[in-house]
């Protein structure tokens, strides 16, 4: 899994190489190289996650500035 380029990666499965990751260093499994393999890994999965995050939100940001914001506002003013 760790040659997969993060391009091909989704955030799901970055979530979960990354937890697995950690779950491995925490037991102690890992050698002194490989524990830096791992970290160095699990920051390229991090930022990776983080980003995909702020796309998402600036996605939302848009949606919410067009047809959705306005639909939310009605539907929200009839369940009143």
């Amino acid at each position: 899994m760790a040659g997969k380029s993060q391009k091909t990666l989704g955030y799901e499965s970055a979530m979960a190489e990354l937890e697995q990751i950690v779950a491995d260093m925490e037991a102690g499994k890992l050698s002194l190289e490989d524990s830096l393999a791992a970290y160095k890994r699990g920051a390229e999965l991090l930022s990776f996650c983080r980003s995909t995050l702020e796309d998402a939100q600036q996605q939302v940001r848009v949606l919410e500035d067009g047809v959705l914001k306005d639909f939310s506002a009605n539907g929200e003013a009839e369940k009143n």
